[in-house]
Parts: structure tokens; sequence; C-alpha cells
């Protein structure tokens, strides 16, 4: 019950970080969001550092610089996906793929989820791809574009969760000082190799809400590392990915976007999806 409260704090802390990442996108260019961002994400894990301590081990470092390399360029992906398809393809395909990476490696290496969570597990797969659903103007679904690319920002995000689930268990929030330490290199590399300024248009007023994204997805790392270490990466992963339905809730509250009948039915399913993983 522990990691199902823990690793659904982190879907709704994600969906929030993304909401804040959105509108500072908005704002600025998304280098510099991506990079400060992250660089907010690190200031906050270094001090949190001494309030779950733990062994600053060279596994511990060396999967948490693994996972930010993959999780780099996922986002990297995920960008350039956007790009050149649509939110309504991409955003579900990239969701999607980076919680069914988890779950075949949960279950490969010997993880076995009771009946009801891995129909739970199903419930929450396709409940995010239901809240993913958007419609153009005309009510025709937009074409699907640059689905490979997002297929492999998935399989980025995919594989920091599981790299992060490799890091041992004592190592405490070490792993996230890796993942962020070559996270934020490997962004400032491609800045420079770009010759692209990584400062805020728009001055202070973005600067907070780039901070924002950036501590609540630091926030968002710690929750669902904790989570993993208290239950299955199979179902832990899963619950994460529902953070879609976070974010499209808050743009409806603060920004006043509808949300059509098949994006209801996918946050009603991820709520029935949550209860039949904790009731498992």
């Amino acid at each position: 019950m522990t990691a199902v409260i823990l690793a659904t704090a982190c879907a709704v802390v994600y969906g929030t970080a993304d909401f804040f990442g959105g509108l500072a996108t908005r704002r600025t260019q998304v280098l510099a969001v991506v990079a400060l961002s992250q660089l907010a994400g690190l200031a906050l894990v270094l001090v949190l550092l001494p309030v779950l301590p733990g062994t600053a081990g060279g596994p511990a470092l060396l999967w948490g610089l693994a996972a930010g390399l993959s999780g780099a360029a996922g986002l990297a992906l995920f960008y350039r996906a956007l790009a050149t398809g649509v939110m309504s393809v991409v955003a579900p395909t990239t969701a999607v793929t980076s919680a069914a990476l988890p779950v075949l490696f949960g279950l490969a290496t010997g993880e076995r989820p009771a009946f009801w969570a891995l129909v739970g597990v199903v419930l929450a797969l396709g409940s995010v791809l239901l809240v993913s659903q958007d419609r153009s103007a005309g009510g025709e679904k937009v074409p699907s574009a640059g689905l490979a690319t997002a297929l492999l920002a998935g399989a980025g995000f995919g594989g920091f969760f599981i790299l992060l689930a490799m890091a041992p268990a004592d190592a405490g929030l070490w792993p996230l000082v890796g993942a962020r330490l070559s996270s934020v290199t490997a962004v400032t590399l491609v800045a420079l190799a770009t010759g692209r300024a990584l400062r805020p248009r728009d001055g202070v007023g973005a600067l907070r809400v780039i901070v924002a994204a950036g501590v609540l997805d630091m926030v968002a790392n710690v929750l669902y590392l904790l989570a993993q270490r208290q239950g299955l990466l199979s179902l832990v992963a899963v619950l994460v990915s529902l953070y879609p339905a976070s974010t499209l809730l808050l743009a409806r509250r603060v920004l006043g976007e509808r949300l059509n009948g098949i994006q209801v039915t996918g946050v009603a399913c991820a709520l029935g999806a949550v209860a039949l993983i904790a009731v498992a």
C-alpha cells in the first residue's frame, strides 16, 4: 500500500511539473527551460541528501548517471517528436511506451503481480491513451507523424525508470544526484554545440515557473525512487505513467481548457486502475 500511495503521489507531482514546464515553454526557449529546470532539481536533491542519507558508492552514481543520460535522450526525442508530429499521437505513444518497458522488465526479472494488479496495469495503460486523446477543430483525428521518434522517447523515459531501480537500495538519493549531473551536462553540451543561450527570454517571471517545474520534477523523482523500493517496478512504473491525468485537470482548472468525453473516461479509468492495484 505504501508503494501505491507514493507512486500515485509521484504521478500527481509529475503531472504538475509538466504543467509548469508547459507554461514555461510558452514564454521562453525549450532548451533554457530544460537546462534551468534540471539545475533547480539538482539544487533540491543536494539539499535533501542529509534528510534521506545513503551510501554514495560507485554503483549508485553510475546507475544514476546512466539513468540521467537515458532520461535526457528521452526528453530530447520527445520534443523532437512534438516538432514533427502532433500531441494527440506523440503523448500517448510516449507515455505508454515508458510504462510498458518497466512492466516487461519487471516480469522478465521474476516479478509476479497478483491477477487484479495485472488487470489494473492494463486499465492504467488504456487510461493513458484515453486521457491523451485530442481532436482537431473539425472533429477528425490529426494524422500521426514522428511515431518512431515518440517510441524512442518513451524508451528513453522507460530506461530512466529501469536504471534508477537498478541502483542499490541503500544508496539514498545519490542515484538522483548522478542522474541530474549527467542530464545537466548533456543539455549544456547540446547548448554549446548549437550556440543556443540558456537564459530565459521573459526574465524573472519565466524563471520562477521554470524553477517550480524543476523542483516539482525532482520531488516526483524522489517519490518514484522511494516507491520502487517499497513495491514492484512493474506496478510502480504504471501508476507513475498516469501523470497526464493531473496535467489535464490542472489545464482545465487553471487555463479553462475543456476535457472531452474520452478524456473524462480516461481519468475515471486511471482512478479505477489505482484502486485495483491498491487492493491487490
